[in-house]
């Protein structure tokens, strides 16, 4: 398979999941049409899926599990997909970023797109100096260990409390709101991380995102990374040309970056073979490229196939509730 094929592959792994994503949003609309008729239409059942989205009660979730062992059954669907993504990351490091998160496919589109107008009129892709870039990036560690922190000593007790409370359970659909009902605000903030992901390629994943603050983090764990074999590299520069994440990977002996999202541009980009290879962490066992896309969707749909098999995957919040807590949605806060 050549090298082209690989990003072809890469490519076709993001679109599945942006068709995914939009499949899971349109089931999610006509539940939510049901709701807002009472009851009185045909029913739709609420997608699962649609928990790849409350992030903090995944994490919320997940901590009530491994303090307790118990499986939160409000939205633990959120709580597998959580899970498979943790698991991947410490495999392959970053690799949800550019392999499977619809926001990370619409940031690198638009990135391309910003690249291809900067070299029609400056000649080059512009970058920002090491002295903004470095403090920006913080930004996401910070919202990230905030969340993390305030979180993270929580109690079984108070995790379970917030689990259970309305607030948790009617989450999606005020997220829903959130977009169907967009505010003026929030449609010239996201115009604003638009022309800023133009100029800035990834601005939104690279400063603002905790979710991948948090997967760069355990990134740093992963089994597989990219290694660099000194004595073949001819020092072309062409792996660092290519780094959608502005690594100077031919600087590097083994790359330990928390920007890494394993999409494997370098390696395709290197013109001498077995130069830059993906291999263990500790060894020398090389792991084929090709295999990257396959294994991330064995490993990622096999969690989520557990919580399935094991009946963890629909919710216990019956049709009743949910059209007794629908009309209430916007008087709940996270403290009631």
């Amino acid at each position: 398979m050549n090298d082209k094929g690989i990003q072809t592959i890469r490519f076709s792994v993001q679109l599945f999941f942006v068709g995914l994503t939009v499949w899971i949003g349109i089931e999610f609309h006509y539940f939510i049409v049901w709701l807002e008729n009472g009851g009185t239409t045909e029913f739709f059942q609420r997608p699962p899926g649609v928990e790849s989205f409350l992030p903090i009660s995944s994490l919320m979730s997940l901590l009530l599990f491994l303090k307790t062992g118990e499986i939160h059954p409000v939205h633990p669907a959120g709580l597998f997909i959580f899970i498979a993504i943790l698991v991947v990351s410490i495999i392959f490091g970053k690799s949800f970023c550019s392999w499977i998160c619809p926001i990370g496919f619409i940031s690198e589109m638009i990135g391309d797109f910003g690249e291809k107008i900067q070299k029609k009129l400056f000649g080059k892709v512009l970058t920002l100096p090491k002295f903004l870039d470095y403090p920006l990036r913080g930004i996401k560690y910070f919202v990230m260990f905030f969340f993390v922190y305030a979180v993270i000593g929580m109690s079984a007790i108070v995790l379970k409390s917030f689990l259970d409370a309305p607030y948790n359970i009617v989450a999606d659909i005020k997220m829903y709101y959130f977009f169907a009902e967009i505010s003026r605000f929030s449609l010239i903030a996201i115009g604003i991380f638009f022309l800023l992901s133009i100029v800035i390629r990834n601005f939104w994943c690279r400063y603002l995102c905790p979710y991948g603050a948090l997967l760069g983090v355990i990134s740093f764990l992963g089994f597989f990374k990219i290694k660099r074999n000194i004595s073949t590299c001819t020092d072309c520069k062409a792996c660092t040309v290519v780094c959608p994440s502005q690594i100077k990977v031919h600087k590097t002996k083994t790359v330990y970056s928390d920007e890494c999202v394993s999409c494997m541009k370098c390696i395709d980009a290197c013109p001498v073979p077995n130069t830059l290879e993906l291999k263990a962490v500790i060894g020398k066992k090389k792991f084929d490229k090709k295999l990257v896309g396959i294994v991330i969707l064995i490993i990622y749909f096999s969690i989520l196939g557990i919580g399935v098999l094991t009946h963890h995957w629909q919710n216990n919040v019956s049709k009743e509730k949910y059209l007794k807590l629908y009309p209430d949605r916007n008087s709940f806060d996270h403290l009631k």
